[in-house]
């Protein structure tokens, strides 16, 4: 005799252990090979599933800890810092282009050592520093707009 989905998964609602979780309302999937076994997932209370965003919700990334879940924040992506400088360096060069450049005036001295520090660190040759220079209008972080 075959077992209904509500016999073979009790608690109705599931999260796989995967991260972020996978969620399942066994007792609403008509083919039951695409679900984990139950002692594979971790059962939910209603609770739980109407706080993760139920079956239409806004729906929530969600991790299993211990036994809970717990909501699941993705690692931050490090930028190289070889790569910040490129596009520092594509932004910083349009500035100078646009406030000297164009109208034929000089480059001021800060702008041109902040260049050449992008440039280094941009290039390679310099493979020491730890964070992009300060931006020479009113000491900005690098790559941040200039009105």
């Amino acid at each position: 005799m075959t077992k209904t989905p509500q016999e073979l998964y009790p608690a109705q609602y599931y999260a796989t252990f995967d991260t972020p979780a996978q969620f399942w309302d066994a007792w609403d999937v008509s083919d039951l090979s695409v679900i984990p076994a139950p002692e594979k997932l971790f059962p939910m209370t209603l609770e739980q599933w109407k706080e993760k965003g139920g079956e239409s919700g806004p729906q929530k990334l969600k991790v299993v800890s211990g036994n809970t879940l717990i909501d699941y924040v993705p690692p931050v992506q490090l930028i190289p810092l070889k790569i910040q400088a490129q596009s520092a360096l594509v932004t910083a060069r349009q500035t100078v282009w646009d406030e000297y450049g164009s109208i034929n005036e000089t480059t001021p001295d800060n702008w041109v050592t902040y260049l050449k520090a992008l440039m280094a660190i941009a290039n390679g040759t310099d493979t020491t520093s730890q964070a992009l220079p300060v931006h020479p209008a009113d000491g900005l972080t690098a790559g941040t707009a200039v009105s």
